[in-house]
């Protein structure tokens, strides 16, 4: 992973860094952290609003006109919404009834 963690990657950036892991590896890791009790739970606004919502990645995502990979990086927290999308994303977790209405009307 990039040095600065706290700095969003950009697409580019990203992309470079997933065709460059070496995802089993990576998984070993991981597993290794859970076991030492290595990890931390993150929680993720984006989460929340998609499941209020009850939709899947793919519908979430184009009802917020971004790619899945964006809504992933933002549930991720490799990525931080922009002010839109952090203003979409709360309506959405504070009313999904008015996005999903707004959705059903495109």
């Amino acid at each position: 992973m990039p040095s600065n963690p706290k700095h969003p990657l950009s697409d580019q950036e990203l992309e470079t860094y997933e065709a460059g892991r070496d995802l089993a590896a990576d998984l070993l890791q991981s597993i290794q952290e859970m076991k030492a009790g290595q990890t931390q739970v993150v929680h993720s606004p984006a989460i929340e609003a998609r499941q209020k919502t009850g939709l899947s990645q793919a519908r979430f995502a184009a009802l917020l006109g971004v790619s899945v990979r964006t809504l992933q990086g933002w549930e991720q927290g490799r990525k931080q919404p922009s002010g839109a999308a952090r203003t979409l994303l709360t309506i959405a977790r504070t009313h999904p009834e008015i996005l999903l209405e707004v959705g059903a009307r495109h």
